[in-house]
């Protein structure tokens, strides 16, 4: 089934309350932060409790990924050495510009898993992209490694390395969305928008997921739990989205039963990328549970 990445849900390494408490919301995935959101000072105290965290607590259902420090750091290195042992979590590399950064990484992630008597390649990555250099080499990151799952967009740092600040509208973040996302879409991995920062700004956050959503980003990050249910409602496909999808399934099912390459529904035409939106939007209402029992029952049958 589809590994589900609509939202991201940061949580403060040096949080233990957070980090206890972090399985109880429904984001799909949760990211440890180790990075930005801790002090210099408690960076230690921090990569302690996400280890022991993820060595002793159950995130049930939830994709477990670790943020952790620049890698040409001593911080970075300590930050691998510990969460590549817990074998729980993906990898994030911050600040990725340059495919040698994720080859870089992926190197050192293999040296632990051998070490320890984990399976080679079965830490995943994650690069973010967070610069003017990054994001035009992004397509370069988003193909290094078989290990990447995603590669995902950093605007805070991308927005003063190119001497702007962050609109409403979001125009100085199209050019960066959309190489990220084509890259992603290149490499046949998943593609996650950045965080929105006024959380108490709900109906900009929902246009700019909206946004998002329509380029065709996989997910966003957030950073406040009352973020995850607006985005899910908006990634949900509507109940006319999925009867359509099954009508077009069924079409192209008949047509393939009388030895056909034609198929057509309602007197239109089915081609191909026709079918894959349709198979994508069954896919991913069967993820998020949200097909009928009898549309569950028809979707099984022509899979």
């Amino acid at each position: 089934m589809r590994q589900l990445r609509r939202t991201m849900l940061y949580v403060p390494g040096n949080n233990a309350g957070m980090i206890k408490d972090a399985g109880i919301y429904p984001a799909d995935c949760i990211m440890f932060d180790l990075e930005d959101s801790v002090s210099a000072g408690e960076k230690d105290a921090a990569r302690f409790l996400v280890y022991e965290a993820l060595s002793t607590l159950d995130y049930p259902g939830k994709e477990l990924v670790v943020r952790i420090n620049d890698l040409s750091s001593r911080l970075g290195m300590d930050d691998l050495e510990a969460i590549v042992r817990t074998g729980k979590a993906v990898i994030r590399l911050p600040k990725t510009e340059c495919a040698g950064d994720v080859l870089a990484c992926e190197a050192q992630i293999a040296r632990i898993e051998q070490e320890n008597g984990i399976e080679v390649g079965s830490t995943g990555m994650m690069a973010a992209v967070e610069s003017a250099a990054g994001v035009l080499n992004a397509k370069e990151i988003a193909v290094a490694s078989p290990r990447l799952i995603g590669i995902a967009l950093g605007a805070e740092d991308y927005v003063t390395d190119l001497r702007t600040n962050r609109s409403p509208e979001g125009i100085e973040l199209l050019f960066a969305r959309s190489m990220v996302l084509l890259a992603a879409r290149a490499a046949g991995i998943d593609a996650i928008d950045t965080v929105y920062s006024e959380v108490n700004n709900e109906e900009g956050f929902r246009a700019e997921v909206r946004l998002i959503k329509q380029l065709g980003f996989d997910g966003k990050s957030v950073i406040n739990p009352r973020q995850i249910n607006p985005v899910h409602e908006i990634y949900t496909p509507t109940r006319k989205d999925i009867e359509k999808s099954l009508a077009i399934m069924e079409a192209i099912a008949e047509a393939a039963r009388r030895g056909s390459g034609v198929a057509a529904l309602n007197g239109k035409m089915i081609d191909k990328p026709v079918v894959e939106r349709a198979r994508y939007t069954l896919e991913l209402a069967q993820a998020q549970g949200t097909l009928q029992k009898e549309e569950e029952r028809i979707w099984q049958t022509l899979t």
